[in-house]
């Protein structure tokens, strides 16, 4: 996919980065949203001047860890600053923002919290297409060189991105995620997935198919086994060294909505551990 880079020479504010998710929810035309989220995400790395790459002689790189272009490892925690009424309070009936079909709108009416304590479903909403937006904290690590992991206190899930072939069935509410870094090469002006052609910017894109049925939000919203969860994180460290891993995904369901939802997330780089506090699922 194309990508734009632009170079400039001053600092910049969080503020920019709630533009960010301004574009998301109110731009209609998709390529559009995700050019301008994209666009912004690179050029606020830019400002601050970071070369978070780790260099390189040329050719491909061992493990997807020696490749990153930056690290994402350590505790983060949400900064629940857009979509704050559904992230926070789920009420039923509720969906507004989703665009759902009649049939999804039927099951989202429908959602009966005690019933899926009983069945022992108090994890539907947890699964990836909504797991990131759920407000909590974070712990992100290294598997191994070439897989990546997301811990969760929120539900105590965990999610785990492979570089390379696929790892997992899938069929559970994490699904099978696939990993791959999208690097930008300095004046070229577009990114090449799995080629660092000594460039020192990026994203890690996310491709999460194979999933079990869950809940896009903790109020019954569904998706489907055929839903795909495509992801992008960048990361973007302001001047004052405050660092801030941005979250832009479109999740596409032929069964359940009528068009791809694009939502983003924020979250914040935490010097340690603290407050991580790892809880079961909870409908309620």
């Amino acid at each position: 996919m194309l990508r734009e880079t632009v170079r400039l020479e001053h600092d910049q504010s969080i503020s920019a980065l709630f533009f960010v998710h301004l574009l998301a929810r109110f731009n209609r035309r998709k390529k559009m949203r995700r050019f301008l989220l994209v666009l912004i995400v690179i050029l606020l790395a830019s400002l601050n001047g970071h070369a978070q790459g780790r260099g390189g002689g040329g050719g491909a790189p061992p493990t997807a860890r020696a490749a990153a272009p930056f690290d994402m490892t350590g505790y983060w925690v949400s900064i629940v600053s857009e979509d704050w009424r559904w992230r926070m309070f789920p009420n039923k009936g509720d969906y507004a923002g989703v665009p759902l079909n009649a049939e999804a709108r039927k099951i989202a009416d429908s959602w009966d919290p005690a019933k899926d304590e009983a069945a022992g479903e108090q994890c539907k909403a947890y699964g990836a297409p909504g797991l990131m937006r759920i407000p909590g904290r974070f712990h992100i690590t290294w598997q191994d060189d070439q897989t990546l992991q997301i811990e969760t206190d929120a539900g105590r899930q965990t999610r785990v991105f492979h570089f390379g072939a696929a790892q997992a069935a899938g069929g559970d509410l994490q699904g099978v995620s696939k990993a791959e870094w999208e690097f930008v090469r300095p004046g070229a002006g577009f990114a090449i997935a799995g080629d660092r052609g000594g460039s020192q910017a990026g994203s890690l894109k996310v491709t999460t198919t194979n999933l079990r049925p869950g809940y896009l939000r903790r109020n019954g919203v569904p998706y489907s086994a055929n839903a795909k969860l495509t992801e992008y994180y960048d990361l973007v460290r302001e001047a004052s060294g405050v660092t801030y891993l941005v979250l832009t995904s479109t999740l596409e369901d032929p069964m359940y909505l009528t068009q791809p939802m694009i939502t983003a997330a924020h979250f914040k780089k935490q010097a340690d551990a603290s407050g991580w506090n790892p809880a079961p699922c909870a409908v309620r």
